[in-house]
């Protein structure tokens, strides 16, 4: 599988991606029905989401590498 494939299958990409999105929609239109503590939650959520992603990624390769 190509790296392009696999970025675009990668859960943490999607997430980041995301959060980038929202980044720039509330910094291009400050008027955007997001406060700035929410932005700050969602952003929060979604590191949150990517390390758990991550961890159980090594986590599961970890594992295969032992069977």
């Amino acid at each position: 599988m190509s790296k392009f494939k696999i970025l675009l299958a990668s859960r943490k990409f999607w997430a980041a991606l995301i959060g980038l999105f929202l980044v720039v929609i509330k910094a291009w239109k400050p008027d955007f029905p997001l406060a700035e503590e929410e932005l700050t939650s969602v952003i929060y959520l979604l590191v949150a989401y990517i390390l758990g992603t991550g961890i159980e990624d090594g986590l599961s390769k970890n594992q295969m590498l032992k069977d």
